[in-house]
C-alpha cells in the first residue's frame, strides 16, 4: 500500500507507473473518493462535537433555553444518523481502491509487455549440449522410478505428484544444501505455518489481486501459501523494530500451494506448474533508507547464484521488465535457469524488492535513534523451488546410459550417492 499523500503529490507518476506494469487502476477516482472523504469526515467530527458540547451543557439549563439545546442534539444526531453511513460507505471504498495501488517501478525497470522484453544481466555456464538423444525430466523421472504422476492424480487431482526414492533424497538434499548456505550467511532458518489468516495474505500484497490464485479452507476461514514470505513478512506484523535489531533475514521452508488460476493448458507436462510445492525462500526486513534495501536486494540475488553455481546448472540473470513484476514489487531480477527439453531458460527464481509496499499494509515499522518511528522496507527471493528445479538437474546431468549424475555438493547430502540410476523393469 502507498502513502495517500504520495499519491496525492505524485498522481502522474503513480499513474505512470500503473501503465509501465501494464494494470488498470482509476487514481481519478480514488483521489475523488479520497477528498469526499475527507471533506464528509470533517463535517461529521463537526458534529459529533458540536453534539457532544451541548449534551454536557444540557444538565445545567433550565426551561425553554433546556428545550432548544434538547432539539439542537436532536437535530445533530439526525444529521449524523445520514452522514454516518454514508462516510462508512466511502471510508470503505477509499480502503477497497487503496488495495488495489500499484507500487510504481523504479525508473531502471525496462518498459515492455512480456519476458521477452526483460534484459539480460549476465550468465553463468552455458547451455548444455549432448553427443546422444536427450530425454526430458519427464521421462528420466519415469525410468529412474523417482516419480509416479499417474497414482497422485488418480487420488489428489491433477497437477500434482509423488516424488520417492532417490527423487525424495534429491529434493531433501537441495534444501538441507540451500539451508546452511543461508545459515552460514546470517539468516535465520524458519519452518513456518502453511495455513494463515486473510490479514496476512492482505498484508503481504497478495489479495485482492491474486485471491483466484488462493486455495481457501472456508471453515476455518485460513488460506493455504503459495510461498513462505507471506509467513515470514508476517511474522512482525503490529510491531515495532528497534533499527539495532535490522535487518532482520530469515531463510523459511514450507510446502506451497497455488491454483495456478488462468494457465489451465499451459506447462501441464511434467513439474514446472503444480498445485503444490516445496521452496525455500529469503526475506529481509529492514530500514526504508533506498541504498541499504537495495545492497539487500543484491545480497539476496548472490545468494541465489551461489547455490545455483554450486549445483552447476547453466542460468542467467535478467532485470524484469515493468509488465512482469507485480503489484507491490518497484524491481525484480529472475534467475532463468537452461532447461534442454524447453530449448530455453525458464524462471526459477524470483528475487523482489517492495520498499514500504507490505510494511504499510502489515503496520512493519522501526523505531531509530531520534524515537521516531517509520515504515520498514521488504524484499523476498526465491533460495531454492521444487521440483521445479529438478527439471535442469535431471536433464542437464543425464547421461547416455539413462543415469543421473548427482551434482557434487549434494552427494555429502546422499549417504555419498553419485548417480540415480535407471531401474530395470
Amino acid at each position: 500500500m502507498l502513502d495517500i499523500a504520495f499519491i496525492r503529490n505524485n498522481p502522474e507518476k503513480v499513474k505512470d507507473g500503473i501503465r509501465k506494469k501494464r494494470m488498470k487502476m482509476d487514481i481519478d477516482e480514488l483521489l475523488e473518493v479520497d477528498e469526499k472523504t475527507r471533506s464528509l469526515r470533517t463535517e461529521v467530527e463537526n458534529l459529533r462535537a458540536e453534539r457532544n458540547r451541548i449534551s454536557k451543557d444540557i444538565p445545567k439549563l433550565r426551561g425553554e433555553e433546556k428545550d432548544k439545546a434538547v432539539e439542537i442534539v436532536r437535530s445533530i444526531k439526525d444529521g449524523l444518523a445520514e452522514k454516518e453511513p454514508e462516510l462508512k460507505l466511502l471510508e470503505d471504498r477509499f480502503e477497497q481502491l487503496m488495495l488495489l495501488v500499484p507500487n510504481p517501478p523504479m525508473d531502471e525497470v525496462p518498459d515492455g509487455d512480456s519476458d521477452d522484453d526483460n534484459i539480460l544481466v549476465r550468465t553463468f555456464g552455458e547451455p548444455t549440449q549432448f553427443d546422444f538423444t536427450p530425454k526430458d525430466h519427464l521421462e528420466l523421472a519415469e525410468s529412474l522410478d523417482i516419480l509416479d504422476m499417474p497414482r497422485a492424480v488418480k487420488f489428489a487431482g491433477a497437477r500434482m505428484y509423488v516424488l520417492k526414492n532417490e527423487g525424495a533424497l534429491l529434493e531433501f538434499a537441495l534444501f538441507k544444501y540451500a539451508l546452511d548456505t543461508l545459515y552460514s550467511r546470517g539468516f535465520q532458518p524458519m519452518i513456518v505455518p502453511q495455513l494463515v489468516r486473510r490479514e496476512a495474505m492482505i498484508g503481504t500484497g497478495f489479495f485482492p489481486l491474486g485471491e483466484e490464485d488462493t486455495f481457501f479452507v472456508e471453515k476455518d476461514d485460513l488460506y493455504l501459501i503459495g510461498t513462505a514470505e507471506v509467513s515470514l513478512v508476517s511474522f512482525h506484523m503490529d510491531e515495532i523494530l528497534q533499527e539495532k535489531d535490522l535487518p532482520k533475514r530469515y531463510c523459511g521452508y514450507s510446502t506451497c500451494f497455488r491454483r495456478e488460476a488462468g494457465s489451465y493448458g499451459r506447462d501441464t507436462r511434467g513439474f514446472y506448474r503444480l498445485h503444490q510445492f516445496n521452496k525455500v525462500e529469503q526475506v529481509t526486513i529492514c530500514v526504508n533508507d533506498p541504498e541499504i534495501s537495495r545492497s539487500e536486494h543484491f545480497r539476496l540475488l548472490g545468494n541465489a547464484e551461489t547455490i545455483m553455481q554450486g549445483l552447476g546448472l547453466p542460468y542467467r540473470v535478467a532485470l524484469a521488465c515493468g509488465a512482469e513484476i507485480g503489484q507491490g514489487q518497484v524491481l525484480k531480477h529472475e534467475i532463468e535457469t537452461w532447461m534442454p527439453s524447453r530449448g530455453k531458460y525458464s524462471e526459477t527464481h524470483s528475487c523482489s524488492t517492495l520498499h514500504e509496499f507490505q510494511a504499510r499494509r502489515l503496520k512493519i515499522r522501526w523505531r531509530g535513534s531520534d524515537n521516531k518511528t517509520q515504515y520498514c522496507h521488504t524484499l523476498n527471493n526465491t533460495a531454492v523451488a521444487s521440483p521445479r528445479i529438478l527439471i535442469p538437474i535431471l536433464e542437464n546431468f543425464q547421461n547416455s546410459d539413462g543415469s543421473v549424475t548427482i551434482p557434487e555438493v549434494l552427494r555429502p547430502l546422499m549417504n555419498g550417492m553419485e548417480r540415480i540410476e535407471p531401474k530395470k523393469r
